[in-house]
């Protein structure tokens, strides 16, 4: 299945489940969507704290046909979305156009699915990527550097292994800065104010085995926490888990940051659509 593949499946619906294992040697994104008045402050915040937020693209105001995909449409192709008013989430729509106006700015976000693709590779295949589960993710008591109006806190994703796994994980992902690059953390979760390991804030419960270390990783759901805790009065986002699907192909990201104006620092390759 090629990347455009992929997009007109969720658009059309025939694919209705979490994108990660849709077209895996490409890229896929976390979707942001703010008024125009807070599109630098966004900016800014993720700039701040590139870990969870690598800033993959920035579209222009009212623009919703990223570089890293011509043709597509980030109002349809993501399937599921989530409308959020003052903070609070009013909506979860299966299309935006409906909603989509010249004031809004569209940011693309890069994925932790982006190293699974690397780790199964590796060998060490994620236990929700092998049963096709969504990653667990979780809401932390770690405060992002704030930017303006804009204020949170992380948001982490989960991946249990073997205490003797981690070191080889973390050479891994350290690459893929642009999908959060190496782990924030492992061991107690408590560390990271996460109560209850099992009991994840988006996505599904993770399967424990014995042995297992939880291992953590900075995640692009956190500009949702942000949405919330700024009470910001509209935005756009993705439904966790069910993301764009690029045109990048994961071998061109490998230790590229964004640049400095925001757009993705390689074109995607051409495929065939």
């Amino acid at each position: 299945m090629t990347a455009a593949d992929a997009r007109a499946a969720v658009r059309d619906g025939t694919i209705a489940g979490p994108t990660e294992r849709l077209a895996p040697d490409h890229v896929q994104a976390n979707l942001v969507v703010v008024p125009r008045a807070y599109a630098h402050e966004l900016a800014d915040l993720c700039a701040r704290n590139p870990v969870p937020c690598p800033v993959l693209e920035r579209l222009e105001p009212g623009a919703f046909e990223p570089r890293c995909a011509p043709g597509a449409d980030l109002r349809t192709d993501l399937g599921r979305y989530r409308v959020w008013r003052d903070g609070v989430l009013a909506l979860q729509p299966r299309d935006v156009r409906a909603l989509w106006s010249d004031d809004l700015v569209a940011f693309l976000i890069g994925c932790s699915f982006t190293f699974d693709h690397a780790l199964a590779e590796a060998g060490l295949p994620p236990r929700h990527y092998a049963q096709g589960r969504n990653v667990p993710m979780y809401r932390t008591r770690i405060q992002l550097a704030p930017a303006g109006r804009l204020h949170g806190t992380m948001v982490v994703s989960m991946r249990p292994y073997g205490a003797e796994q981690i070191e080889h994980v973390r050479d891994v992902t350290r690459a893929y800065r642009i999908g959060h690059g190496e782990p924030v953390a492992w061991g107690d979760p408590r560390q990271l104010g996460i109560d209850d390991v099992m009991r994840p804030d988006y996505g599904d419960a993770p399967v424990l085995e014995p042995n297992d270390v939880p291992v953590f990783w900075g995640c692009g759901v956190t500009p949702q926490s942000v949405i919330v805790a700024s009470k910001l009065p509209f935005a756009i986002t993705h439904e966790p888990g069910y993301m764009f699907v690029s045109d990048l192909v994961h071998a061109d990201l490998t230790n590229a940051p964004a640049c400095s104006d925001g757009v993705s620092a390689r074109r995607p390759r051409t495929t065939a659509r």
